[in-house]
């Protein structure tokens, strides 16, 4: 019997009805972290890929002129805001926004924030790595930050990454920096983006502080991943990410498709702990969780 060739558009991928089954939200999509005007173009054109993943919602991390670290972008932002609302607009239904922040700058964060969050469309903030002349996220310049986004009910994501040839310096986060923060607000649930990069040493970092989550994209898909942080967390405390537009979507998704783990286990990751994380804010915001 001739073998059954998958279809060319779907290489990578599932079968597209067995992806809609996981109602996937993705929390990590990071198109034109430094070019807000590219950021349509981008999005329009990873769509087709949103579309073969069936996901349902991703997260956009924006530059939104107050205090962030690219001085240029900020400009162009500030003078135009319908750069960050254009996407919102033309994807009401796909995207959700984060703001990032750089907690060197408080008074410009909390501005941010304010405007973007309290006042805006925007659903949590997103602290980049190191790289970008920010803050480590132990710095106690996080606090009034982190209070304020927790009274909005808003999704707090750390960028985190574990380096071996310490490039990133003492700015870079890592899981323990974010372990330390963490454990100052007990209450508060934190994203751990990419596990540190690192995520044997990552998961064993975050393990004891119950309110860090470890999110799965941005390092090479070896297997075990996933499966250790079920192991060591339960599946309640892992979230999916694609990463977006520059990692391929058949790999993220496969850390979790491939793992040893249980159906359930799945939906959990893929979907609903984001939206359970993501809830209380959609809610006082009136829009939809679904």
């Amino acid at each position: 019997m001739q073998a059954t060739i998958p279809q060319p558009q779907r290489l990578g991928l599932p079968p597209e009805e067995q992806l809609v089954e996981y109602q996937i939200w993705d929390s990590y999509f990071t198109a034109s972290l430094a070019d807000t005007r590219g950021m349509v173009r981008e999005i329009e054109q990873t769509m087709p890929t949103l579309e073969k993943g069936a996901i349902q919602k991703s997260c956009v991390f924006f530059h939104v002129g107050l205090g962030t670290a690219n001085p240029e972008v900020d400009a162009a932002v500030r003078d135009d805001p319908s750069l960050i609302l254009a996407p919102l607009k033309r994807w009401p239904e796909r995207i959700l926004g984060l703001i990032q922040l750089n907690a060197n700058d408080v008074p410009g964060s909390l501005e941010a924030i304010n405007r973007w969050i309290a006042d805006g469309p925007m659903v949590g903030v997103y602290f980049p790595g190191g790289s970008q002349g920010t803050t480590n996220c132990s710095h106690r310049n996080f606090d009034p930050l982190v209070s304020r986004v927790a009274d909005l009910k808003g999704l707090i994501v750390q960028h985190t990454w574990f380096d071996t040839t310490e490039k990133g310096g003492p700015t870079q986060s890592t899981p323990s920096d974010l372990a330390v923060l963490a454990k100052r607000f007990p209450n508060i649930p934190f994203v751990c983006a990419h596990a540190g990069g690192e995520w044997e040493k990552g998961i064993r970092a975050i393990r004891a502080t119950t309110n860090v989550y470890v999110e799965t994209s941005g390092f090479d898909p070896t297997a075990g991943f996933v499966d250790m942080a079920v192991r060591e967390l339960t599946a309640k405390r892992v979230i999916f990410g694609s990463h977006l537009p520059s990692r391929s979507l058949g790999t993220e998704l496969g850390k979790i498709l491939g793992a040893n783990i249980t159906s359930s286990d799945r939906h959990l990751i893929l979907g609903e702990n984001l939206r359970a994380l993501l809830t209380p804010i959609l809610r006082k915001k009136a829009l939809k969780s679904t």
